[in-house]
């Protein structure tokens, strides 16, 4: 039986028996994948050259042309060289055109591709480092007295030692805002940070962290350092209840349960001492001292058994750090809780 599939050239019917399907079928199952896999190997054949072509636009300072298709391939490739190749172009077009959320874009898919490659932790630093650098002049370009600008300028001058300019930054922040919170913690803690802080610092920071609790009474960083002045003043009762708020403020801070429980044994209430002690160690196991006022509080309890194995723990950290921070009390924290 014929089956008509229209007309040739000279109109005559063009006819084919159904024993012509079997062949055609056969031809096209033989031949498809081959087709299939060609189209395949041309497809990322295009998609590699395109994205060399971009890292090559990169490469030759022709970042406006090149982001776009950067961008793309970030998210489609699977070839990991090729992948970290693209993001280190990436970050550095996008931070040269000043698109600081698309570099940071870039930034995100290297450190989670790439957690532990030194390059990309490198470059990390660096572009957050620019980041930072480029906004700190557009706020003094924009807005040289704002008290922003003047809490930057301070934060800056601080960390460089300059303590007396920086003090002037932080007062000149609070003339203009005297109840912005976290100011008042700030200058006290320089007074006290300043190498020849003067015999009148302790009192002048200790007038500064009351101010702060007046305006946030919930910074558990101007607690503990009121809790700190105290208990070296010797003023264990008031030490112990700055200490306790700041614990109750902050149930992460660490320094805080070191200092209740270093004031509770100085009163020589050594079972009392314990809890907050023992909190101290669960949450800086590496502190040498928290590991020996625990061990001291276990031995003058009665607990020799618990007191030994504190011991031990601490004459190991010591053996391994050379004998350094053993049984220094708690220090003022960097920044405020």
């Amino acid at each position: 039986m014929a089956v008509s599939w229209g007309r040739g050239s000279d109109s005559a019917p063009f006819s084919m028996s159904r024993s012509f399907y079997p062949a055609v079928l056969w031809v096209l199952l033989c031949f498809a994948p081959a087709f299939g896999q060609t189209a395949k190997q041309t497809s990322v054949g295009d998609v590699q050259s395109s994205v060399q072509e971009a890292v090559r636009l990169a490469q030759t300072g022709h970042c406006h042309q090149a982001l776009p298709g950067l961008r793309k391939a970030s998210l489609r490739l699977s070839d990991k060289e090729l992948k970290r190749t693209v993001g280190f172009a990436g970050v550095r077009c996008a931070t040269v055109l000043d698109q600081w959320d698309v570099a940071l874009d870039f930034l995100r898919i290297l450190n989670r591709d790439f957690p532990r490659d030194p390059e990309v932790l490198y470059i990390s630093v660096h572009t957050h480092s620019d980041i930072s650098t480029r906004l700190a002049q557009k706020l003094a370009s924009f807005a040289p007295n704002s008290v922003q600008a003047h809490e930057l300028n301070a934060e800056s001058l601080e960390v460089r030692g300059k303590w007396d300019l920086a003090q002037k930054e932080y007062q000149a922040v609070v003339q203009q805002n005297p109840t912005l919170p976290g100011i008042h913690f700030r200058l006290g803690r320089l007074l006290l940070s300043k190498p020849d802080p003067g015999p009148t610092a302790p009192e002048d920071a200790k007038k500064e962290f009351q101010e702060e609790l007046k305006i946030d009474p919930n910074n558990a960083g101007a607690e503990y350092v009121l809790g700190e002045l105290a208990r070296q003043a010797q003023q264990l009762d008031e030490a112990i209840q700055h200490f306790s708020r700041a614990a109750k403020l902050d149930a992460g801070f660490g320094d805080a349960f070191l200092g209740l429980g270093s004031s509770l044994m100085s009163q020589k209430k050594f079972s009392e001492a314990v809890p907050p002690l023992e909190t101290a160690v669960k949450l800086e196991p590496m502190n040498p001292g928290a590991h020996y006022n625990l061990a001291m509080a276990y031995a003058r309890s009665g607990r020799k058994q618990d007191a030994d194995k504190e011991f031990a723990i601490h004459r190991e950290m010591m053996q391994k750090n050379g004998g350094a921070g053993a049984e220094q009390g708690p220090q003022p924290p960097e920044t405020p809780q």
